[in-house]
């Protein structure tokens, strides 16, 4: 049996790495008519406390992959929504309260 072989441990090809644009996150851009928006997906292990979700008004359990979005220039105004919600905010209609024996017409 021969002895075996060191190889190097950085064996990449050497390429000009300021020609790549990398992405380290899940943060993506979308324009629809309230502007343009920041988009990040966030895996289910980075999720570690619950939030509401402005679109159904439901809890986002903890651990849960979701959505976080906000109005580029203002972060401090982020929301957290369900990846399905966030998908579909545009095909809602107008939020109407009814009463519990109201029609649903």
């Amino acid at each position: 049996m021969s002895p075996r072989k060191n190889y190097p441990k950085n064996r990449r090809p050497k390429n000009n790495d300021e020609d790549r644009e990398i992405n380290p996150s899940n943060q993506s851009f979308e324009e629809d008519e309230n502007g343009l928006w920041t988009v990040r997906k966030l895996t289910g292990s980075s999720a570690n406390k619950p939030y509401r979700c402005p679109g159904c008004d439901q809890l986002i359990p903890m651990a849960t992959p979701h959505t976080v979005a906000w109005l580029d220039g203002e972060e401090d105004n982020r929301r957290h929504w369900h990846n399905a919600c966030w998908s579909k905010r545009n095909n809602r209609g107008p939020r109407t309260e009814r009463t519990r024996n109201a029609p649903r017409y």
